[in-house]
């Protein structure tokens, strides 16, 4: 049998994240074999990974990578079961890993190959880990992109603009405003682009329930049916401005709206700017 040293358990637990006595053990169930000795201890690793696999991951963070050339972004979710874990750096290492393989071979969900990257973590932590969700945002010869992400990584946005030259872009005032837009989702999470972009049969469904709570308003009963069908187009335009980007007052002036922001920042760039794609992921949600 093949001596084991220390210098051999203290290279092959560097290696592999393993404890010393488990990294002894497998040296010396493999005679030595330092190769023979990874594979077992991997093995090992992958086999408390399933038995884990039930527990809880409410924690993790939001990975986004945006490619060199700026025509596509990946944002990625990673999920673990304790924020100790999502700070620590090799956790980091692996979102950015994960979303430059992405990027890489152009996946635009979760794969096999993506998901053995956090499964192999996982077995080196010895904690339950997912990879939750992956987006893709593709952008065009006139479109930029833009992230943010807030925090340790708990939110990240990318947003998409549109204009009328490519040029306009390289405009340092705007991007400043693609960024503050990015910033503006991660802050407000705005359900819609657009009005025309709510679902008709759900918009419907929320004016049913304000007539509803109409109904036993007491400010409200025995008024004339023109005046009440005016209070409830009111609510309605209020709701809708609260929930859709392009009404919602802009994050680094409320005065406006982030269309009128848009509209503005486009008059002074001399071309016209809009949002034509964005993503919001929250971990856990």
């Amino acid at each position: 049998m093949a001596e084991v040293t220390a210098a051999d358990v203290k290279k092959l637990r560097e290696k592999t994240g393993a404890g010393m006595m488990e990294c002894k053990n497998a040296l010396v169930s493999s005679d030595g074999d330092a190769a023979a000795a990874e594979k077992l201890l991997k093995e090992k690793g992958l086999a408390a990974v399933e038995k884990r696999a039930g527990r809880s991951t409410n924690e993790g963070k939001i990975f986004i990578k945006i490619k060199e050339d700026g025509s596509r972004a990946v944002l990625a979710e990673i999920a673990c079961e304790t924020d100790f874990v999502a700070r620590n750096p090799e956790f980091t290492a692996l979102g950015t890993a994960l979303t430059e393989k992405a990027l890489e071979k152009g996946y635009t969900g979760v794969t096999e190959e993506l998901s053995a990257m956090v499964t192999g973590l996982a077995a080196k932590i010895r904690e339950n880990m997912a990879l939750k969700r992956i987006a893709v945002v593709d952008a065009g010869p006139n479109e930029y992109l833009t992230r943010y992400i807030h925090g340790d990584g708990a939110i990240g946005v990318v947003v998409k603009l549109a204009a009328g030259e490519a040029e306009v872009f390289r405009n340092e005032e705007v991007k400043a405003l693609a960024f503050n837009l990015a910033l503006h989702i991660a802050a407000f999470n705005p359900l819609a682009l657009s009005r025309d972009k709510i679902d008709p049969a759900w918009l419907k469904e929320q004016e049913e329930i304000f007539r509803k709570q109409m109904e036993g308003d007491d400010s409200v009963k025995g008024k004339p049916a023109n005046v009440t069908d005016n209070i409830l187009k009111g609510k309605i335009n209020k709701f809708l401005k609260d929930i859709c980007l392009l009404d919602q007052g802009y994050v680094k002036d409320e005065k406006i709206s982030v269309g009128k922001a848009l509209e503005e920042a486009g008059k002074k760039a001399g071309s016209a700017l809009d949002i034509t794609a964005y993503v919001y992921y929250k971990v856990g949600s």
